[in-house]
């Protein structure tokens, strides 16, 4: 069996002496895994940086099986990236986020579409953490809903109302108004504004923090305890850089 595709490294770890375990998003065969020979050289191994986009082909004599990559370096980020500590654990906490969250060889082009459109944020000049960790949010919201798992931020789960919603239940995920939720708001999550409008531009560390929050007890709950992993150390680590920001 042989397919080729576009990949963004996730991450590559050493398989043996000198060869290496890649696992890459694709657009059209989700998450995926293989070996690589003499992936651990030092020429190889910089083409296979978290990050980078490559041209992949997977070949295996069984579908099951792990199969084999030869891949081609398309385009690396790591250049414009390497000496910025906060772009650089933004892209840790991402690839973190799909190795984590993303089933094997299950297709979700709209992932691979966001992945690709956050790495090209990271690389623009200018933007915060606050516009990195709010989009990270976003992507997450994305996550839940491929997964069969989408919130309803649309209207008030109580009223119906589409104003001023500033909750989210944790038992049903819907979104709850500032009126209807008042006597409750102890027990419900809160829902910044970013995650129900169309852009995060405008989104504080404060906002972007809530965000993580609310997307991150919605995949502890549905995907991180079934997986049995728990919240990947990387977006914790992401998370805790956000935090300093907010003093």
């Amino acid at each position: 069996m042989e397919w080729q595709d576009d990949g963004i490294v996730l991450s590559a770890g050493r398989f043996g002496e000198h060869d290496a375990i890649l696992e890459v998003m694709t657009p059209n065969h989700g998450r995926a895994r293989g070996f690589v020979k003499a992936g651990m050289s030092r020429r190889t191994k910089a083409n296979l940086q978290p990050g980078n986009r490559l041209r992949v082909t997977w070949r295996s004599r069984l579908e099951n099986n792990l199969g084999r990559f030869q891949a081609e370096l398309v385009h690396s980020p790591i250049g414009n990236l390497i000496s910025d500590g906060a772009r650089m654990t933004a892209l840790a906490a991402v690839c973190a986020d799909i190795i984590s969250t993303m089933p094997e060889r299950e297709q979700h082009p709209s992932v691979f579409g966001a992945l690709e459109g956050y790495l090209s944020m990271l690389e623009a000049e200018g933007g915060t953490v606050a516009l990195w960790a709010s989009a990270l949010a976003r992507i997450e919201l994305g996550i839940l809903e491929g997964l069969g798992y989408g919130l309803d931020l649309g209207t008030c789960a109580a009223t119906g109302a589409e104003d001023n919603l500033i909750y989210v239940s944790p038992k049903s995920g819907r979104a709850v108004s500032a009126e209807a939720g008042a006597p409750y708001k102890d027990k419900l999550l809160s829902l910044p504004s970013f995650l129900v409008s169309d852009t995060v531009s405008d989104a504080g560390a404060r906002d972007a923090l809530a965000g993580l929050r609310l997307t991150g007890f919605f995949l502890e709950r549905n995907v991180w305890i079934v997986n049995g992993t728990g919240q990947p150390d990387a977006r914790e680590r992401f998370q805790q850089f956000l935090s300093r920001h907010m003093v």
